[in-house]
């Protein structure tokens, strides 16, 4: 008797192949048999006028800390993720060394916007090595989930304070691959690693693998060439990439001897010569034996500013500083006429972000004080007017009114045919993966959780992609990649990560704010439409759009749960 059917689906089997409709059996976590069935099952699922597609997997997550104060990994599984990776940009919690929690769970909240209170209460801090972090939640997790070995991490290990500031000596340099060596040994995936400007820490210092040399961050891919590693991640800058950063990417893809994908595109029809200049790495990198792989997310860029976090607002001409100081101080500088004058005239200062600092654009969203409701869907143009004050002015009493928290919504960045006609094309392109969800990360500033959701539904109601292609680019496209076991795909013997939708209906849910957070916090937070079981690993996770009891998924180590991977594929 087989432990699971699904019955009367339309099977889309991940490898971009025509739709057949058919049964899919399942026993012991593996797909047994796709066809018709006549054997009955332990448990049956009708899944007529519904699509059967493997589980999606997600290359780009922040899950890291997460783990221990939700193991569901919500909302995730809700969208029909059934394999996460973390670690990414350079952001681990491991490896450890004795004091330096603290450090690390400062710099997650500043850079990754997860709230110090939840860090703090949420996460048992009790591990030293990558291999003892991997072991704490082994077997916790609904979903699969694998991890990459974050490069601050490990500068912050091995050179304590002086990883901020100064470049490793020869000594420092060994004792980092050394440490990388053992926690790919451990079951780490891979490498990551950024020298985005965006990335600052909790005092508003550039983080530690900013501060890395070239030959630096060369020498620690080198690392992964001899080993079951399979990825690299980084992020080379959020600005124009010109030769001097094709070659590094390209470096460091040679020295592994694997893919290295960065992160990411947001189609925006104005940057579409920016974003071909981009592209442009991954055919620097094939002419010299390297593979380059470009992140892009499937929609238009829609964020959360709030100047208790300072996230993003931090890249403003002279704002690291300011956006760093305690909420007191930052509340005594916005009230002050003079202080805060001084701060928008940096503002206005020629950088990639300064479009940010059109103030009079920001749309108030949520506010906590009851009598600053009657503000909330206005723009601060508007407002503005209304006061008869400047819109810097006007947004600055609204949020030391608000202590700080209001969300305020620049206009969302590609919204147009133009940029969906781009979208397309990128969604086509070899040279791109699409992902960058960011989930469990930046939970006031983003809701990109739902990017898998999001896709089905874009592909669906503008006609961009076939539902086979669709599927495709979220299953088979990243686990093959990532040279994930056995997943990404539905066929005999791989394992049973499949998702049962609604092709007509399936789209994300509205966000909303849930306050479910260790220490009282609150996130972003957003459902799925139309996806009606989840199973993985043949158990099932989610059932009509809610979370079951089952934690049955495997914590990917490279080599046992990974086929190899190189850079020329």
């Amino acid at each position: 008797m087989l432990d699971l059917v699904i019955r009367n689906g339309m099977v889309i089997d991940g490898t971009g192949s025509p739709r057949r409709l058919g049964d899919v059996g399942v026993r012991d976590g593996r797909v047994v048999v796709v066809g018709e069935i006549l054997e009955e099952a332990l448990t049956e699922v009708d899944a007529t006028g519904l699509v059967v597609a493997p589980g999606f997997v997600d290359v780009h997550t922040h899950f890291d800390a997460q783990v221990f104060w939700d193991t569901t990994l919500s909302p995730s599984p809700l969208h029909g993720v059934t394999t996460v990776i973390g670690g990414n940009c350079g952001f681990t919690i491991a490896p450890l060394e004795p004091d330096g929690g603290d450090y690390l769970m400062r710099m997650l909240a500043r850079v990754e916007g997860m709230p110090l209170a939840s860090l703090q209460e949420g996460v048992p801090w009790s591990w030293r090595t990558f291999g003892e972090y991997l072991d704490t939640i082994e077997g916790t997790l609904m979903p699969n989930a694998g991890f990459l070995v974050g490069h601050s991490a490990l500068r912050r290990m091995v050179m304590g304070e002086r990883s901020i500031g100064e470049f490793a000596s020869d000594k420092e340099l060994h004792e980092m691959k050394k440490l990388l060596a053992e926690s790919i040994e451990a079951g780490g995936l891979g490498f990551s690693s950024s020298w985005a400007k965006t990335h600052n820490d909790a005092e508003g210092n550039a983080v530690p693998s900013r501060h890395a040399s070239e030959r630096e961050l060369v020498e620690l891919c080198s690392v992964l060439r001899d080993t079951g590693a399979v990825a690299l991640e980084f992020i080379p800058t959020v600005e124009r990439f010109d030769e001097s950063v094709y070659q590094l990417l390209t470096d460091m893809s040679v020295a592994a001897d694997r893919p290295l994908n960065w992160n990411v595109i947001f189609a925006n029809a104005r940057q579409a010569d920016v974003i071909e200049e981009k592209l442009q790495a991954s055919n620097f990198a094939a002419r010299q034996g390297g593979r380059v792989i470009a992140l892009t997310a499937p929609m238009p860029a829609e964020s959360r500013l709030c100047f208790e976090s300072g996230f993003l607002l931090d890249t403003l001409h002279g704002w690291a500083e300011p956006m760093a100081l305690p909420n007191a101080q930052k509340l005594a500088l916005l009230a002050d006429p003079v202080r805060r004058a001084e701060l928008n005239e940096d503002a206005q200062h020629p950088s990639a972000f300064r479009g940010l600092a059109r103030w009079e654009r920001l749309t108030v969203g949520e506010v906590t004080k009851k009598d600053l409701k009657h503000f909330e869907g206005r723009t601060i143009g508007e407002i503005a007017e209304k006061l008869g004050q400047t819109p810097w002015d006007a947004l600055c009493e609204i949020v030391v009114a608000d202590d700080l928290k209001t969300g305020l919504y620049p206009p969302a960045a590609g919204d147009n045919e133009e940029s969906w006609a781009l979208r397309q094309a990128l969604w086509n392109d070899d040279r791109c993966l699409i992902g960058a969800s960011d989930a469990g990360a930046h939970l006031d500033f983003l809701a990109t959780f739902n990017y898998s959701t999001y896709l089905l539904a874009a592909a669906r109601d503008r006609e961009l992609l076939s539902l086979e292609l669709a599927v495709h680019k979220l299953t088979d496209a990243p686990a093959r990649l990532y040279g994930l076991k056995h997943r990404g795909r539905i066929a005999p013997g791989w394992w049973a990560d499949l998702v049962v939708f609604d092709a007509d209906k399936v789209a994300p849910e509205e966000v909303e704010v849930r306050e479910d957070l260790p220490g009282g916090a609150w996130r972003l937070y957003g459902e799925a439409v139309g996806v009606h079981h989840v199973f993985i690993n043949g158990e099932q996770a989610v059932e009509d759009g809610r979370f079951t009891d089952a934690r049955p998924g495997t914590l990917l180590r490279a080599g046992r749960d990974t086929d190899p991977v190189t850079a020329i594929g």
